[in-house]
């Protein structure tokens, strides 16, 4: 399971089948959740300051398979724009890849496609959950961080940081008391040395321009709307 799996099995309702958040938030997340995994796996860095090169960059690191479809086609995106920030590089990360992901997890029967009709005229697809025992797995891991104070994983760390670029920790997390508490909890783990160095700092680019392109996708709206 990919880390934008998880993500996305986490930002849609288990019963109604719906994302509870929207786009392009959803979008830039699971871009964001694709170049952590390829961080991750040692295929993709982000330039720092004293690295000789301009900071804050994506690199290149290794092109070789990672096994995955949907992730070696992301990692040739991503080579092809090295040199990039980035936030950049998000939009083209994620085209297309909501639908793959949902698809895949649906072939696993971890999801269920419940297709019908919007006003009995516009085809719509739900995703309700048919097994939901790996993200019952992924929310207690999530829940033993945020709640109780063990300290994350790698992959639990990251998904922490992303949903709390989201700002979706509280509904993510339904029940917890404390919603304020919750949240600062999640941004204190974003911020926290969780992760090897490589991987934090992704991360910490990766909240900068999920940030960065849902106010720029924002501004942009309101101005076509005026």
């Amino acid at each position: 399971m990919l880390i934008a799996e998880d993500l996305l099995l986490l930002l849609y309702d288990d019963e109604t089948g719906k994302p509870i958040v929207g786009s392009p938030k959803l979008e830039y997340a699971l871009g964001g959740a694709l170049l952590i995994e390829l961080t991750t796996l040692g295929k993709m860095d982000i330039t720092a300051k004293g690295d000789g090169e301009r900071p804050g960059r994506l690199k290149v690191l290794d092109t070789s398979s990672t096994g995955d479809a949907i992730l070696d086609d992301r990692l040739a995106y991503a080579v092809s724009k090295a040199g990039k920030k980035p936030k950049d590089i998000l939009s083209g990360l994620s085209k297309k890849v909501r639908d793959q992901l949902l698809a895949r997890l649906a072939e696993r029967g971890i999801l269920e496609a419940d297709e019908g009709k919007v006003l009995g005229l516009f085809p719509v697809t739900r995703w309700p959950a048919k097994d939901a025992q790996h993200e019952g797995e992924v929310r207690a891991a999530l829940g033993s961080v945020l709640k109780v104070g063990t300290m994350p994983d790698e992959r639990t760390g990251a998904l922490i940081a992303l949903l709390s670029a989201l700002d979706v920790v509280p509904k993510v997390i339904t029940d917890s008391v404390d919603k304020r508490q919750l949240r600062a909890r999640a941004k204190v783990i974003a911020d926290s040395d969780w992760a090897a160095a490589a991987v934090k700092k992704a991360v910490a680019e990766m909240q900068s321009a999920i940030t960065a392109a849902i106010v720029v996708s924002a501004t942009a709206g309101s101005a076509g709307s005026s």
